[in-house]
């Protein structure tokens, strides 16, 4: 795994693309309440945002809600009579009143129904958002029921993938807006991986500092020292990633992989070695068909772990046979939601069935390692002591991540206030 790999002719990934720069960065974008009030705006309320997988809504009037904090929102998502999947405010039009929820309003939840209706005065809504009984019609002023739908959220699916956008008018399509890169993974075939594990942590970062720490490789060594091969724990060769790509605001970066690597066991858990399953997920795994060329773009061979990172909040790692999802919902400047979910092919035995348990699991503590480590770099950069920051050729994403978000809120700041007319 230590292998060096091929650098562009550059010389170096970072120059490869100049427009990164190669100069110390900051990381005030990650420390400033300021920066993270225009960030909801310009970032949040216009970028395209992943909120589930269709296998979440598998019939007509399969629901689910999110809580989207940093967008002041929660939204309800639906499966229509017409099998499209709409999204809505979730917000009743009479009152106000949080239209979908169980006990605790700020929870999220999830079913199936034929129609929707406010727990306040029993207003009632179809599947896709209409307006279907008023409680005492007769005593409204004019009140014209096709005027009070449910508000509306862009909405589209690509993938399988659910995403939304809460600008009323998108600047870029869906597919646009994923760009070549991503849209190359359009032939891999995540509907048949719909076997699921999830869990959530709340973590006391930024979210872009906790996304840094799953775009880079280069603190394997030090930080997951246990639960890597001797040869990468040696500074002196370290952990060297074989392809880096960006495409408009999203990243790439892939890694080698080999049998060896992943079956030497003096850093394995006993219960790996028994299972054969672990870190790297299931030693086998089914044949799910021919794998797309766009997942391993840079044809590293042997090929092991590609990871796309899709601006703003989510992060999709492929493992060939299963995949990882990640989503990072910001809860304020220096907090966030981190939602992890590990997706396989549905288990054929029970011996299968333990292979994926035990992977998620090894996978979650795995995770919660660079968690632990992130507060500490947060509290540390609140110090602001200093604001510069050398960042490697391996750490290229994080320098990327950091620039886009300055870029959305410098362009937003643009368009708020042109050239010519005062503030």
């Amino acid at each position: 795994m230590a292998t060096k790999w091929a650098k562009p002719a550059e010389g170096s990934w970072t120059e490869h693309y100049p427009e990164l720069g190669t100069g110390p960065m900051s990381f005030r974008d990650s420390i400033s309440p300021e920066f993270y009030e225009l960030e909801r705006e310009a970032v949040f309320k216009r970028a395209w945002l992943n909120v589930a997988r269709v296998e979440e809504l598998p019939r007509v009037g399969s629901y689910l809600t999110k809580e989207i904090e940093v967008a002041n929102a929660s939204v309800l998502i639906v499966r229509g009579k017409d099998q499209n999947i709409r999204a809505f405010y979730n917000l009743c039009r009479h009152r106000g009143n949080k239209l979908v929820w169980n006990d605790f309003p700020n929870e999220e939840t999830k079913g199936t129904c034929r129609q929707f209706t406010c727990k306040y005065h029993a207003w009632r809504y179809d599947l896709d958002g209409a307006l279907t009984f008023v409680q005492q019609e007769g005593e409204f002023f004019d009140l014209d029921a096709a005027e009070y739908g449910l508000v509306p959220v862009n909405c589209d699916v690509w993938a399988g993938f659910v995403f939304i956008n809460f600008d009323p008018e998108p600047k870029q399509s869906l597919r646009e807006f994923l760009g070549p890169m991503v849209t190359a993974l359009d032939d891999y075939p995540f509907g048949k991986l719909t076997e699921r594990y999830d869990w959530v942590a709340h973590n006391n970062s930024n979210w872009k500092i906790f996304a840094d720490a799953f775009q880079e490789y280069y603190h394997v060594p030090a930080l997951h020292s246990q639960q890597v091969p001797p040869e990468v724990r040696d500074p002196n060769a370290g952990f060297t990633c074989g392809h880096f790509q960006l495409d408009g605001p999203h990243r790439l970066v892939s890694t080698a992989g080999t049998r060896r690597w992943l079956l030497a066991p003096e850093y394995m858990y006993p219960i790996e070695r028994a299972t054969r399953s672990g870190l790297v997920g299931p030693w086998r795994t089914p044949d799910i068909g021919e794998l797309p060329a766009g997942l391993n773009p840079g044809n590293i061979e042997p090929w092991g772990i590609s990871n796309f990172q899709i601006f703003p909040n989510l992060e999709i790692l492929i493992y060939g046979g299963w995949y990882l999802l990640y989503r990072y919902w910001p809860t304020s400047h220096n907090t966030h939601r981190f939602e992890a979910y590990t997706y396989f092919h549905p288990a054929r035995s029970v011996r299968e069935r333990i292979e994926h348990e035990v992977a998620a699991v090894v996978l979650k503590e795995f995770a919660l390692q660079d968690a632990g480590m992130l507060g500490g770099t947060q509290a540390a950069l609140e110090y602001d002591v200093i604001d510069e920051f050398p960042v490697n050729d391996q750490e290229i994403l994080v320098r990327h991540l950091h620039k886009v978000a300055v870029d959305w809120v410098e362009r937003y700041q643009r368009e708020q206030n042109p050239v010519g007319t005062s503030s």
